[in-house]
């Protein structure tokens, strides 16, 4: 059965959609520019971006100086937001916050920027390839192997951590049916043989696989029997059945908030299985489907949603302020909270929106109209379309609309005095700049 693929109107609204989903959102003019390319075109420029280029300001910290990422606290943060918001390749960028949150490692148990930041680039260039390749290099990466033992596993004491988590988390699920207490010990057997060195200067270094703390021994898993070592690990998950079931519900998720009915969902492991395992098309035939611009709206990762500001307003990373805003909002990159990654159920809250509003605050701030100087119609509908333009014309419900219209309306009608007159209207724009870049149209996409 060929997957479906949506046949509706590719307008502004459905191609914001699509860049909010597979990116972090539309530079100004960039929506209207995809929509000329049609459902398909658009698609293809996304998963088929070409050369990276970072366009913007350069990022600098709050006193003008060039980002430290190995070596100052914040700065490894600011240089991936920073990718974040100047890429020409924002589907290639959104897939390697996707696979940080798939296999999420954490700094608290890596205690290195320069080995997460070297994991992050292996996302980068493997995001969109054979997904065989990928867990197979994160299985060997040196930040995997300082987060979950794999250094600390030897044929004379085995570790099971990343044995359990390459099953239950990364490859196949847990409560499935797909492995036993024992495919763990015998995983974990395979598994072993890695070491490093230390130096008090850098820290960790040397990773490599040593044969003498290997367990050569024959293993069975999943009833398969053989010399296994970490290479088979990968292979054997990724080839087992319940694999591209677990692969492809697990992907979905990233992109559409609903599960895949059950005729896409057997398709794309179809795709998926004939194509080698390779993510790429898998993603293709998802952007694709009509789930993706017929189903509810997702609310934005803290991490989109400012880089989707940035964007919005062409703004670089000039202020360290956005570490500590993003962990106030529940997000900060390179520290998930667990081997388990972010619960995106929970991104919304009483905290967290307060977060989102000061984010919205900052975000404006350099753009802060001067009341006393500027001098702007007193009309709400042209007050209305100026915020708007300024933020990209972002597309916003009837509902929304109307609101800010009406707040407008009344704040004017407040503009009794003539000073009141000169100054309300940059006030109002001011406040309807904050009000619609912390709406709920702008948390959800």
């Amino acid at each position: 059965m060929p997957l479906p693929v949506y046949r509706g109107r590719f307008g502004k609204p459905q191609a914001e959609r699509l860049l909010w989903r597979g990116g972090f959102g539309p530079r100004p003019g960039e929506a209207e520019r995809l929509v000329k390319k049609g459902l398909h075109g658009a698609v293809h420029s996304l998963t088929h971006p070409g050369r990276e280029r970072l366009k913007g300001p350069k990022p600098h910290d709050d006193n003008g100086n060039p980002l430290a990422p190995y070596d100052a606290w914040g700065h490894d943060e600011l240089w991936w937001l920073d990718r974040m918001a100047r890429t020409n390749r924002p589907l290639v960028e959104r897939m390697t916050l996707i696979w940080h949150d798939w296999f999420a490692t954490s700094r608290d148990g890596v205690d290195s920027a320069r080995l997460m930041i070297k994991q992050n680039n292996l996302f980068r260039t493997r995001g969109l390839g054979s997904f065989l390749t990928l867990v197979t290099e994160v299985t060997r990466d040196p930040a995997m192997l300082l987060w979950l033992s794999g250094t600390d596993n030897t044929k004379d004491s085995p570790n099971e951590n990343y044995g359990r988590e390459l099953m239950e988390l990364f490859t196949l699920g847990a409560d499935r049916g797909a492995y036993t207490e024992r495919d763990v010990r015998e995983q974990a057997r395979a598994l072993t043989g890695w070491r490093n060195d230390w130096n008090d200067n850098i820290g960790p270094f040397d990773f490599r696989f040593d044969p003498d703390y290997h367990d050569g021994g024959v293993k069975t898993i999943f009833g398969k029997r053989g010399r296994f070592d970490w290479r088979d690990s990968s292979r054997l998950c990724v080839q087992h059945r319940l694999h591209p079931s677990f692969f492809v519900n697990k992907l979905w998720s990233y992109f559409v908030p609903t599960k895949p009915p059950a005729a896409t969902a057997w398709a794309l492991e179809r795709l998926y299985v004939s194509k080698k395992y390779a993510v790429g098309p898998v993603v293709e035939a998802i952007l694709l489907h009509p789930a993706l611009y017929n189903g509810p709206r997702m609310v934005k990762p803290p991490a989109v949603y400012v880089a989707g500001l940035l964007r919005a307003l062409k703004r670089g990373i000039d202020t360290e302020a956005w570490t500590w805003l993003m962990s106030l909002a529940g997000q900060e990159l390179f520290y998930p909270p667990n081997v388990a990654g972010w619960d995106d159920s929970r991104w919304l809250d009483t905290a967290t929106f307060r977060a989102r509003w000061m984010i919205a605050s900052h975000a404006i701030r350099p753009h802060e109209l001067d009341s006393d100087k500027a001098r702007l119609p007193d009309d709400a509908a042209k007050l209305m379309s100026r915020a708007e333009t300024f933020l990209g014309k972002p597309a916003i419900t009837a509902q929304t609309r109307n609101e800010l219209k009406r707040f407008t309306r009344r704040s004017l009608a407040n503009a009794t005095a003539q000073w009141k007159k000169e100054q309300y209207p940059a006030l109002i724009e001011n406040a309807l700049r904050q009000l619609l870049a912390s709406s709920p149209d702008l948390q959800t996409c």
